[in-house]
């Protein structure tokens, strides 16, 4: 055959539902762009003709190509001393290269040279070279340079109005982007993205909303900077409606959608959508994709998922980037399989503080306490690595999930010698693991002792420590203590509810329903996920919406006359 034809090959026991893995080569790769270069660098070095301002532009446009700063600098200041030489007289290209120079280096002192040099060499007065200095000082965050030097042009293009526009709303400054935007002759695409973008990161998504409905002209970026709105705000039903509607979508667009779906702890939807993309054939996931997709796989405990998504990694060579490794740590740990947590761990050549905080955290939540405290003393001893509050919260949570409450007084104690100062995350762990331990006068001790409000978190928490020690004087009075702080949601209202109900406390246990029926409380309900051939199917309980839901609860019938007929026998 002519040319590779790409092919999907089904997994092992995996299913229509699995997205399936394209084996494809990758292409060769070319000769490094830096041998190519240094030989045309030499060509360069013995031209006769080589002060020619045509031909050293080009060969200082190469150097900043290939982001050799200093070599463009240094070209441009030698042909600026070279004592004798005429051929070379920098014209607007120059100064062109120049200011994205300073812009692609963040070179602020260099950005003053080279305005000098506009100025010297009489250039002050060109539209493009002064348009180019008003996008140089925008991008630098200099914006009272780059408003002095747009006042000061004799006339100004779209592209000076989009520059200033732009860099007003990147720092921002929404006063006076909105004003510079309202005062622009004609408003471009640029623009209009530049502010939509500002204000979704300030959250004003009716201002954003109002300029996207404005706009003739919506390009893929307009609308996937409107998805990413929404999902920031939380709004993902927007998000959908909108991301459906592009009439063109990109690997970002996909990309933003998914992230939102997850970060709106909506992993089932995150996943649908991922597998969704599979079947577009002109895009294929990146690092990004991945790093989106991992955490909802994790949540989830969707391994077969997992497992195809590992191997896509290594197929593709992502399997080196520690952003990927540290989610495939995650997500291995976060579904029980440590094994393959652990060899992933030790096969990622550079681990960050969050590579570490991953297995910790992952063999935390699982219960292998003792493990979790050995991999931080790895951290500690022989990678040297700083921890982190994340970290601490991580360790906290092996002590707690594992009963350590030695282990774990002494790290929250040593964590202000680690120049970690405990938020309320930490204070809420060393409740929760002194009130499950029945240390619950030193919790109370705790509580009253933190720097920090009560938070809803950590009431229930200690209620549901009183609820174990069935102390119903205590529970009452952190209720009366936090009565004020409208913090009694539902399940507080059943702790205490059940507390009386073991006391013997009747009236006490009408009174409390009572409550709970003029607030409309009620019990948050149970949900449980299983993946059964790459379809993750959820279950909240008494709901009826699975499609074979007549054959579970059949099956579910059997298996309780079979064990009540075990019970029997024993």
């Amino acid at each position: 055959m002519g040319e590779k034809e790409q092919t999907k090959t089904l997994l092992p026991n995996s299913s229509p539902h699995v997205p399936q893995l394209p084996f494809t080569d990758s292409p060769p790769r070319l000769a490094t762009q830096t041998i190519s270069f240094d030989h045309a660098r030499q060509l360069f070095d013995h031209m006769p003709e080589k002060d020619d301002t045509f031909i050293s532009n080009t060969m200082m446009r190469a150097h900043l190509g290939i982001r050799q700063y200093d070599e463009c600098w240094d070209l441009y200041r030698g042909l600026m001393r070279k004592v004798g030489c005429r051929s070379f007289s920098p014209d607007g290209y120059t100064f062109l290269t120049l200011a994205k120079l300073c812009t692609s280096s963040l070179d602020v002192w260099g950005s003053q040279q080279v305005h000098d040099h506009v100025v010297k060499q009489g250039f002050e007065h060109n539209l493009y070279v002064s348009t180019s200095l008003v996008d140089m000082y925008a991008k630098l965050g200099l914006m009272d340079c780059a408003q002095k030097v747009f006042d000061e042009m004799p006339e100004r293009s779209q592209v000076s109005w989009t520059a200033l526009v732009c860099g007003y709303a990147k720092h921002g400054e929404m006063d006076n982007a909105r004003m510079f935007f309202d005062r622009m002759p004609k408003k471009d695409t640029a623009a209009f993205n530049a502010m939509i973008d500002a204000y979704v990161k300030v959250g004003d998504m009716t201002r954003a909303s109002s300029l996207f409905d404005e706009m003739s002209e919506k390009n893929v970026v307009s609308w996937s900077s409107m998805v990413d709105g929404y999902c920031s705000n939380g709004n993902t039903f927007m998000a959908r409606k909108l991301f459906d509607s592009m009439p063109h979508k990109n690997l970002i667009s996909w990309n933003t959608m998914i992230k939102g779906y997850y970060q709106n702890k909506q992993p089932n939807e995150a996943l649908n959508l991922f597998q969704e993309l599979q079947l577009e054939p002109s895009l294929e996931p990146d690092i990004v994709t991945i790093v989106s997709v991992l955490p909802a796989i994790a949540d989830l405990g969707a391994l077969d998922l997992g497992n195809w998504v590992h191997e896509f990694i290594i197929i593709k060579k992502m399997n080196k980037a520690t952003n990927v490794g540290t989610a495939l740590v995650d997500m291995y740990a976060k579904c029980g399989e440590f094994t393959k947590a652990r060899r992933v761990f030790d096969s990622i050549p550079t681990k960050e503080t969050t590579t570490w905080n991953a297995l910790i955290h992952g063999l935390a939540v699982n219960g292998y306490g003792n493990e979790a405290i050995n991999v931080f003393l790895d951290m500690l001893n022989k990678s040297k690595t700083e921890p982190n509050e994340i970290t601490m919260t991580a360790v906290l949570t092996a002590c707690n999930h594992s009963g350590l409450v030695d282990e774990g007084k002494k790290w929250f104690k040593w964590m202000q010698d680690f120049g970690i100062v405990p938020k309320i995350e930490h204070y809420g762990c060393m409740i929760d693991l002194l009130g499950r331990a029945g240390c619950l006068e030193e919790a109370e001790r705790v509580m009253d002792d933190m720097p920090f409000e009560v938070n809803d978190i950590i009431l229930t928490s200690f209620l549901s420590a009183c609820g174990y020690a069935k102390d119903v004087k205590r529970a009452e009075s952190i209720l009366n203590k936090t009565h004020d702080m409208e913090l009694h949601n539902d399940g507080n209202y059943i702790t205490l509810r059940n507390l009386y109900a073991k006391d013997r406390r009747w009236g006490d246990v009408e009174e409390m329903m009572g409550v709970m029926r003029s607030n409309s409380s009620r019990k948050e309900v149970g949900c449980s996920v299983i993946d059964v051939g790459g379809q993750v199917w959820g279950f909240a309980a008494g709901d009826r919406f699975h499609p074979q839901w007549s054959t579970i609860k059949s099956m579910l019938e059997m298996l309780l006359i079979h064990m009540k007929k075990e019970t029997m026998f024993d």
